[in-house]
């Protein structure tokens, strides 16, 4: 395959263009969220301290619900871009078939 002919074409711009416009808000969004913790357990004990069942308290909760944060955007991700993401690459694969046979 002529990558730099790929790379240059309209619709692998798009492309990465799009993916771009998902990823970043993404990718911001877990930072933010995964630094939340310790910034929240470091400034705010008190109210991380606070028990909500039994003995377990705020911080922890937060904590397991990182996981599950994480769960649901690999599945929009996966979502996403099986429906939008993995279309247009598979069409520029067609469109510039040859070479290594990708």
């Amino acid at each position: 395959m002529d990558w730099e002919k790929i790379s240059e074409s309209e619709d692998f711009r798009n492309l990465i263009t799009a993916k771009g416009k998902f990823l970043i808000p993404v990718i911001i969004f877990s930072f933010l969220y995964y630094f939340a913790l310790p910034l929240s357990v470091g400034y705010l004990p008190g109210i991380m301290n606070k028990k909500v069942f039994g003995s377990i308290n705020l911080a922890y909760l937060f904590a397991l619900s990182q996981f599950f944060v994480a769960w649901i955007i690999a599945g929009v991700y996966s979502k996403v871009a099986n429906s939008r993401f993995d279309t247009v690459a598979e069409k520029i694969r067609n469109q510039h078939k040859g070479g290594l046979g990708l």
